[in-house]
Parts: C-alpha cells; structure tokens; sequence
C-alpha cells in the first residue's frame, strides 16, 4: 500500500494581498496527478486544510472539488483538523463522506477511532497484517484537557493522553493480529524548524511536544510547520504544498511518499511540487537593483526588497516596480545611517532654526530623506503663503 502525506493546504489564504486559490487550485492539479501517476492509495491530510475558520464559498468549493477528484483516482483520504480550520465546520457530514472514502478526524471521540485497511500479503509477508491510521485533531489545550484526563492544560499533557488513548486502542487490535500503525498529528514536535507564516500554537509561544510521544508507531505525519523535513525516519512534516511568506523562499515544496507492507513500512520517498512563482528576496542600494544582470531572474517572481541607501531613494516602489513589477514588500535598512538614528526627533526639533529647517527636519524623519530642493521650495512657499494669511487675518 502507498500513502502521501501532505498538509497546511491553506485554502483561501493570500500572500501579501496577491490571492492565492488559482495557485491552489494548480497544486490540486498536480496531487490529482501525483496519486494517479504513483498509484496512491491513502492521501494523508495532517491539518490546516483552510486558511480560516470561515472559508469563502469558492475556498470550500475547491476542497468539495479535490475531495471529489481524489476519491475519483481511486485513493482514500484520511483528514484532520488543524489550529486554522474550524473542527466543528470541517467535520461536518464526516459519517456521510466515510462512504465516499473520506475518513474525517476533526473530533475528540474519534481518537481511537482509525480508518483499518486490510495489506495485502506478499511471499513470506505477515498474513491478515492491517494498516490502522488514526487522526488527532489540532487540540487546543485549555479546551480539551478535561476532556482527555490530562493533569495539566499544557501541549504536551493533551497530546500524551491523546497518543495514550491511541496506543490503547492499538494494543487491543494487535491482540488479535499484527496491526501497523499510521498517526496524524497537527502540532509542532521538538526538533521541527518554525517559519514565519505559522501560527503560534500557544499564547506566548509555541507549545512544542517531545518527539518520543510517537515512538512506536509505524509512521506519524506531521502538520503546521511550513518546510519539508524530517525528525526522525517514522517522524516527518511534509511542510505546505505552497510559500506562504518569503521565509520560506529557500524551501523545496512537496511531501512524502510511504510504503507499507504487510512487515511493516518499507521504504519514504519525496515527492516534490512545481511552484506557479519563485520568491525573491532582495537587497542592496536601488542603482544596483536597477541595474544588475544578476537580479534577472527575479524580474517574474514574487519580490520582497530591502533598499540599503544611505537615504531613502524618491519614489522607490515604482522604480522597482518598473523592473520586478511584483514587488509586494519593500523595507529600508540604511547603510551609514547610524549616527542620524542616534538622535531622537524632539533634540533635532529644538536645533531647528526656522520653521523650513523644522518642516524639513520632519519630512527627512518620517520618510528617512532629505528635502531636494524642489521640495524645499514648495515648503517655502507654503510658508509664506501661511504667513500672507495669518497676516490679513
């Protein structure tokens, strides 16, 4: 049997104000393709299938439509909830789409509930051995303590008495046969490499879990940390399928494939995705921008930019524009500029001479530039054309 892992889909979500559902709707293409082409049977959905709790009609259309093509290419979906969706709205109609082979676990009771798929025996395999998956649901501690018994309303308490029911349940089928072991788990387990586009699982802080709490199963698959990586060989995320911050400009996209036999897992491969637009992240003066061969790469891609002029260059975001014209995010880091920021705003209004000096001073603190001189003509003329009113008054 072949699974895919993948998770913190993110529908509806947009990068920097661009939306993102066509490029969504492109990674659904090619997952379609990917169980099609590498005869997928289980696709694996570790959380964060949405962006909010209360997706748009056209989000929730795109789900309803990857549901449908997927189910259609012959494979089963196996879904939890992450700390982005809604549990209650997500699960709704789970007991109906279970007959379509889509296995929701956005609930509590569900636990120690897992989808059981017979593996087929090979020569020399483990006869009547079965695939159990089970699917913890994002699991908000201060709501769910109680519930599991956990001593305390930590991370680490909800998610040990969650894998404690689940190792209970499986010790009662492994009685009767040889049972292998599949978790879902949206949640940030110690060792895993945080990006800037996840949410905090915890006020104050992420509530990170301790890896051993998977030992034992065969393999756990992980959701809401945004990059591809792997914590141990029965312990991977599969990160997003999409960037969703320039953080992850670096990252290679994609998930994991997993074989399971009858003896157990045998052999993770990866799996990765195309993206519809790189990211760029950029620095350095604005003539060197303009006007360098080697940023031209970078003139189709997503730009994030951070000018490092001594003074902030006029009229910046359209020069850029005019050569990366999908430049979303733009910063200044001011090389030089140290002993002008030393000094506070109200020391320099007191050694204003005159009010151009004061509007002037003002102008170069708000926007980090000088007034040219064109602009300090206006300035004065606005002045004295304050000054003729107040006189006539």
């Amino acid at each position: 049997m072949r699974l895919l892992h993948t998770s913190d889909w993110h529908l509806g979500r947009s990068f920097h104000g661009v939306g993102m559902l066509d490029a969504q709707r492109s990674f659904v293409d090619q997952l379609v393709s990917a169980v099609t082409g590498n005869a997928v049977d289980v696709v694996l959905i570790a959380g964060d299938v949405y962006d909010r709790a209360l997706p748009g009609v056209d989000v929730v259309g795109l789900l309803d439509d990857a549901l449908v093509r997927l189910t259609a290419a012959g494979a089963t979906v196996v879904l939890t909830s992450g700390n982005h969706d809604s549990a209650i709205r997500l699960g709704f109609a789970s007991r109906l789409l279970e007959r379509g082979g889509v296995h929701l676990r956005t609930r509590l009771a569900d636990l120690d509930q897992p989808v059981v798929l017979p593996l087929e025996t090979g020569d020399g395999g483990t006869p009547g051995a079965v695939l159990a998956i089970y699917g913890i649901p994002w699991l908000e501690p201060r709501l769910v303590a109680e519930q599991l018994g956990a001593e305390t309303a930590s991370h680490f308490e909800v998610t040990r008495a969650a894998t404690d029911r689940i190792r209970a349940d499986l010790a009662e089928r492994s009685a009767a046969g040889t049972v292998h072991s599949v978790v879902l788990a949206h949640t940030f387990a110690s060792g895993g490499i945080s990006s800037d586009s996840e949410r905090d699982l915890s006020i104050g802080g992420v509530g990170a879990v301790p890896l051993d709490l998977f030992d034992g199963f065969s393999y756990t698959a992980l959701g809401h940390l945004h990059g591809r990586q792997t914590l141990s060989p029965q312990v991977r995320y599969s990160g997003s399928p999409l960037a969703y911050s320039f953080s992850e400009a670096k990252h290679t996209k994609g998930s994991w494939l997993i074989d399971v036999g009858p003896d157990g897992v045998t052999g993770v491969s990866d799996l990765s995705w195309e993206a519809p637009r790189k990211l760029a992240v950029l620095r350095g003066d604005i003539s060197e921008l303009l006007e360098s061969a080697e940023h031209s790469w970078a003139e189709g891609a997503y730009c994030q930019i951070t000018l490092t002029d001594e003074q902030r260059p006029a009229q910046a975001m359209e020069r850029l524009r005019a050569r990366f014209p999908d430049t979303l995010v733009l910063g200044f880091d001011p090389q030089g500029g140290a002993v002008k920021a030393s000094k506070s705003y109200s020391s320099r209004l007191a050694e204003a001479q005159d009010d151009l000096s004061l509007c002037c001073g003002f102008l170069d603190h708000v926007r980090g530039r000088d007034a040219d001189d064109a602009e300090r003509s206006a300035i004065a003329a606005a002045l004295d054309n304050v000054r003729l009113t107040e006189a006539s008054l």
